[in-house]
């Protein structure tokens, strides 16, 4: 998009000042041939004193200077290409100066240098090109490392408990991939936050980081699934949005063989609110060929990741959340994950007959069990599969009342039992929904999260009670 932009600026021929921001802290380690370009003509002062002395010089010229420097402009990216080798030839400067001519200014450290910098530029040529470094932790060393620190002791936060999704999610897939040459993992710049430095390291010739572009990274994933590979495009559920269109045309229309392991699923704490995974149940279930798979924990983690790289029928989708498993007991052997046969939405969950929720619910579901010894009787019963139309259609017939819990948009998991209920003419069964309602939910601790939207123990056994009474009062 970046790219389109400046071919639009070049064409309108506007005033306007394009800013280059490096705050020197990428989460994983800058890739591509335009940040390596960028880079080798902001740091080469040679070329850059050399480039601007020939342009005045030039244009001192009495009457035909003007029109001279013009002429000159491909005299001058052959002189650029001589003092700055090593350059990608093929993308020719003038896509970067949009017609004018670029000045690089190093602005140094914090924001009051970035705005003197802003300001000495502000009289200068149209579209000129900015350099502003701004510096990460100034005062403080250890942000300058690291994205979470506590700022009273100064300790770096880490996760501490059971294992978290991510990293068992890593960890599974270099257990995969040991056993099938044909696993490859891509990221868009996330290869530490996705769990894939350890497998990076296992099979460095199996491993894509392709920057911040999800939309080449699925079409990518397309390419290889075209050629018997079993590629695995490691995600965050935010991130996958940008590649909507790729998922749907190039994946998905033709039914290829794409495994998503879609990260940060459900709320996401002190990530922020524009990384909230509660949108992708409702953005992909209703494409076509596209299975979705939610684990209870995260021993059926690694079995769904298992059924994923075995999938050979089109796209499978496994999403998982940013907080630490359950501390259950991790199976030594892998097996094929019950809970996707054959179904094109899946969740491993195993709640009481009057309670539904998706995989990151499975913990309040655990937190509610005591509460709900109040609400009434229920008896157990094993709902594997979301869309499993045998065993909807007999909590119908049971006339038994269901209430879905999920960190997702409330036309999610929720929204698709609803919408077979209405097909399948059973519109007498009560289905309640507590999920993420019509609106963006802000920065806060996930506890926090699910407090506001109503999902702790407590308001779930007050809404099942409710539920309870109203069918005895039916009955009456």
């Amino acid at each position: 998009m970046a790219l389109e932009a400046m071919n639009h600026i070049g064409h309108e021929k506007r005033n306007l000042i394009v800013v280059l921001n490096d705050n020197e802290m990428s989460i994983a380690p800058n890739v591509g041939a335009l940040h390596n370009y960028l880079g080798k003509v902001r740091s080469d002062k040679t070329y850059r004193k050399a480039k601007d002395e020939f342009e005045t010089l030039v244009r001192k010229i009495p009457a035909i200077g003007g029109k001279l420097a013009k002429t000159a402009e491909r005299l001058k990216d052959s002189l650029k290409y001589l003092v700055v080798p090593g350059c990608c030839r093929g993308i020719r400067a003038q896509i970067f100066r949009a017609g004018r001519r670029p000045r690089y200014r190093e602005a140094g450290r914090g924001v009051s240098s970035s705005r003197e910098g802003e300001r000495s530029g502000s009289h200068s040529h149209p579209h000129d090109q900015g350099q502003r470094i701004f510096a990460r932790g100034s005062g403080f060393v250890q942000m300058a490392r690291h994205h979470a620190v506590q700022i009273e002791s100064g300790q770096v936060v880490k996760s501490v408990g059971p294992p978290v999704y991510t990293d068992v999610f890593g960890k599974t897939l270099i257990e995969l991939a040991e056993r099938d040459d044909r696993i490859l993992a891509i990221t868009p710049a996330m290869p530490g936050g996705s769990g894939l430095l350890g497998f990076a390291e296992r099979f460095p010739n199996r491993m894509f980081d392709v920057g911040i572009a999800e939309q080449h990274a699925a079409t990518m994933a397309a390419a290889m699934a075209l050629e018997g590979m079993k590629p695995v495009f490691a995600v965050y559920s935010t991130f996958l949005q940008r590649a909507y269109d790729q998922v749907v045309h190039d994946i998905c229309r033709q039914k290829l063989n794409v495994v998503f392991a879609i990260d940060r699923a459900g709320f996401v704490g002190a990530d922020g609110e524009t990384h909230q995974g509660v949108y992708d149940i409702a953005f992909l279930r209703h494409i076509p060929n596209m299975v979705i798979m939610m684990p209870k924990d995260e021993n059926e983690l690694r079995h769904m990741l298992k059924t994923a790289v075995e999938y050979e029928d089109g796209p499978i989708a496994v999403r998982y959340p940013r907080i630490n498993g359950l501390g259950v007991p991790m199976d030594p052997s892998f097996g094929r994950s019950r809970s996707a046969a054959g179904k094109r939405f899946a969740t491993g969950i195993t709640p009481p007959s009057s309670r539904s929720a998706d995989g990151s619910s499975r913990g309040r579901s655990r937190g509610t069990a005591e509460a709900r010894r109040h609400s009434g009787p229920g008896r157990e019963r094993p709902l594997r599969q979301t869309a499993d139309e045998e065993m909807l259609l007999s909590l119908a017939k049971e006339n038994i009342p269901l209430l879905v819990l999920e960190e997702d948009r409330s036309k999610g998991t929720g929204g698709a039992i609803l919408e077979f209920y209405a097909l399948a003419g059973q519109q007498h069964i009560s289905v309640g929904m507590l999920g993420v309602p019509d609106r963006f939910i802000e920065h806060a601790t996930i506890k926090e999260q699910r407090a506001e939207v109503g999902l702790t123990p407590e308001n779930v056994a007050q809404e099942l009670r409710k539920r309870v009474v109203r069918k005895r009062q039916r009955a009456t």
